[in-house]
């Protein structure tokens, strides 16, 4: 079957800090599922599992350093007494001699304004993506997120 929620196209390009592509990059993404459940038996949030969500996915860059995944968009979830993450996309990018973890947000959502992490970075913006229509695909969004890393 098909995992529930909102269809997702996430995608985007691995480049050098000088613009130039990074070709043979592993990304790693992992997330919550619409309910903003992880997949994960540490996970004590009561939100429902999704028997047709995996919650993790893995590629390779092309040549001219582009990725692509399919998945659903996440939700909030609650991380502490008091305390709600986001929605978000953990990215997890290797090289051949660097390795960079990061996270994807999601415009408008009301949470980002107190997140611990979002709000740490020098600038916040380049973490948040604004979903498109997928003009070839209708059923999904499209959020663009490029990467900048070494490699």
């Amino acid at each position: 079957g098909r995992a529930k929620g909102q269809l997702l196209i996430v995608r985007g390009r691995v480049i050098d800090p000088t613009g130039n592509p990074v070709a043979d990059a592993d990304i790693e993404i992992w997330q919550a599922n619409s309910a903003g459940r992880y997949a994960h038996p540490d996970d004590t949030n009561p939100a429902p599992l999704d028997p047709n969500f995996e919650g993790f996915g893995a590629v390779k860059t092309g040549p001219d350093g582009r990725y692509q995944f399919k998945t659903v968009k996440p939700l909030h979830y609650p991380a502490a007494p008091g305390m709600i993450r986001p929605a978000h996309i953990h990215f997890d990018v290797r090289g051949k001699r660097d390795e960079l973890i990061s996270q994807m947000y999601f415009e408008g959502d009301p949470y980002n304004s107190k997140d611990q992490f979002l709000q740490s970075v020098p600038d916040p913006e380049a973490l948040i993506v604004k979903l498109a229509p997928s003009p070839a695909q209708p059923d999904f969004l499209v959020a663009e997120f490029d990467i900048v890393f070494r490699g």
